[in-house]
């Protein structure tokens, strides 16, 4: 006995059918090309300083200057990496918490950075239109099909094109990222890196999928954006044993900053239980000190967090990100004029723009008007080397309208939404006011127009998408 659809019930099933296959196409061209501003951008000055001296060699390896490609940190727990733009390479704070050495990190950064070398983010609109291409054709030629009478062929026709241009678009991803994974292997091996880290981490992959129970064979290779993990690990051992990096030990100072940022970043995002459990107190390295420390803090022991901080700092009083945490417990504990010097002493060993706008809160915080003039030059430079943080934007307006400057307050609003995901239209509300207030044809008047445009451009957007 066999069940058939009556023929209305089959038509709908078939245009249901052929609304997935279009819609699964749609998501995939849109995943690869999915804006950054929805991810959570977390900045953490230690962190971005590792994530560089790590990148580095690789750029060099690759014929780039050092600094040339930017890496940033994203909390998500998936484990995940991409390249956004051209010289962008996100890392998901999932993949930092399943990486257990540095190696398997300058893995996925020298595969990304072959996407990075091979246009890869630029170039997936080649395989989007090519197979944009066959589906159009796909549904004209059923269209036609229908008309003609053939409505049972015509679906067929249509079905079987959507089909075959999501499977061209899937094979043009594999090929990006057998490319990746080669182009990895080779700045690797001229930084004279070891390859097992990547390995390593690729066998991790593996490993998750099969607990997952996907499945492993050629017939499931047709469906996937990424070639088969086992295929990648064999494909790169051969590269990897035979190079004369693959014995050479690992960098020991590069492993021990990894350890402390892994160790930190689970401190600061893991629940305050999970990660106490994770590093007991009888556990005395700098690692679970420091990941403690954003326990305590977090769960409002700010004591506690304090002690843990001044055994870091008895280990080295210098250290401008332990100084750093000082100062941020401080602060965050309703401590602004205690956290001062800690801080001071944190920027002038690091020069980092991150820790100056922390400062930069302190000094405002303490709410003394002698602090004033210090928060404000301590802020114009900091957004001056680094004008991608939206808090030292907002401290700083802070100071403006404190002075009576709404015009410069006003553009320091605009700046801090600009940055911000979504909040385009206040962005364009503080410029345009900003514009009204500042001198015409000024630096800063010229900003506000700029921010301005942009940001009315994206209200534009969003209106015709609605």
């Amino acid at each position: 006995m066999s069940f058939s659809l009556p023929q209305p019930a089959r038509r709908a099933h078939g245009w249901h059918m052929l609304a997935r296959m279009m819609l699964t196409i749609v998501l995939l061209f849109a995943v690869a090309a999915r804006p950054v501003a929805a991810q959570s951008i977390l900045r953490d000055a230690e962190t971005e300083a590792l994530f560089q001296d790590m990148m580095d060699p690789l750029l060099v390896a690759a014929g780039l200057q050092p600094g040339q490609v930017r890496v940033h940190l994203l909390g998500d727990r998936s484990i995940n990496a991409f390249v956004a733009g051209s010289q962008d390479i996100y890392v998901f704070s999932g993949l930092i918490e399943a990486a257990d050495s540095a190696e398997e990190v300058q893995g996925v950064l020298a595969h990304e950075l072959g996407h990075v070398m091979g246009g890869h983010a630029i170039r997936v609109n080649e395989g989007a239109k090519t197979a944009t291409g066959i589906s159009l054709l796909s549904l004209l030629l059923g269209a036609a099909a229908i008309a003609a009478g053939g409505g049972e062929a015509g679906m067929g026709i249509m079905m079987a094109g959507q089909q075959a241009a999501l499977g061209k678009f899937l094979a043009f991803s594999r090929v990006q990222e057998s490319t990746a994974d080669a182009a990895g292997a080779q700045y690797l091996s001229k930084a004279g890196i070891s390859g097992r880290g990547s390995l390593a981490f690729f066998k991790k992959l593996q490993n998750l999928e099969f607990r997952y129970g996907v499945k492993q064979d050629d017939d499931q290779a047709y469906g996937r954006t990424h070639p088969m993990s086992g295929d990648r690990i064999q494909a790169l051992r051969e590269v990897y044993v035979i190079d004369p990096a693959w014995d050479k030990p690992a960098d020991p100072a590069i492993e021990a900053r990894f350890q402390r940022i892994k160790a930190k970043l689970s401190g600061y995002i893991a629940e305050p239980e999970r990660t106490l459990r994770k590093y007991p107190e009888s556990n005395k390295s700098v690692p679970a000190r420091y990941a403690r420390a954003y326990a305590w803090h977090k769960s409002a022991y700010p004591e506690k967090a304090l002690a843990e901080v001044e055994g870091l700092l008895a280990t080295n009083p210098t250290d401008p990100y332990f100084l750093e945490l000082e100062g941020q417990v401080l602060l965050e504990s309703g401590r602004p004029k205690e956290a001062i010097p800690a801080l001071r002493k944190a920027v002038a060993e690091s020069r980092s723009q991150l820790i100056a706008g922390t400062l930069g809160h302190a000094l405002i915080a303490t709410e003394d008007p002698a602090n004033f003039a210090e928060a404000e030059e301590v802020l114009k430079t900091a957004v001056a080397l680094d004008n991608e943080n939206p808090f030292a934007w907002y401290q700083l307006g802070i100071v403006y309208a404190n002075k009576g400057d709404q015009p410069r307050a006003a553009l320091a609003s605009a700046e801090r939404y600009s940055l911000e995901g979504g909040q385009a239209e206040l962005a364009m509300r503080n410029a345009d006011m900003a514009m009204l207030g500042l001198p015409e044809g000024s630096p800063d008047w010229i900003r506000a127009q700029d921010i301005s445009l942009v940001a009315r451009a994206e209200v534009e957007r969003t209106r015709k998408r609605r």
